[in-house]
């Protein structure tokens, strides 16, 4: 069993930067792919960034050069560094994990993923 849970979300305003924390406990030690999404009202939820067990990172087109990904393994925590924020990022942010890697030849998608936090909700205002 694996629990993951969001933090750092808020309100900000456009051009501003958030810090999300996503603490996992349980048995971690066979998760090798962490991610983040996103969801927006009335949208699909969206992969944002994912990390493996090497530290290979890849971040998706529409959050490139303002997002970064990273973990803290001694921590058991995940995050999500966001900067230069813009009104279309507000969403609700899901951390998630799987076993088996990040499959990098494939799509970062929900389906992938094993566990899932709560979400934390991320507004940006002009």
């Amino acid at each position: 069993q694996v629990q993951l849970v969001e933090s750092g979300g808020g309100s900000v305003q456009a051009g501003g930067s958030l810090r999300l924390s996503c603490a996992a406990s349980g048995y971690t030690y066979n998760l090798a792919c962490m991610g983040w999404f996103r969801q927006a009202p009335g949208k699909e939820r969206e992969g944002v960034a994912r990390i493996d067990a090497n530290g290979r990172t890849g971040v998706v087109d529409f959050v490139q050069g303002r997002v970064t990904i990273s973990q803290d393994n001694a921590k058991n925590t995940l995050y999500l560094q966001m900067d230069s924020l813009q009104p279309e990022d507000t969403a609700m942010y899901y951390c998630a994990a799987q076993k088996g890697g990040c499959e990098w030849s494939r799509l970062q998608t929900p389906a992938m993923y094993d566990y899932w936090g709560q979400g934390t909700q991320v507004t940006v205002s002009s």
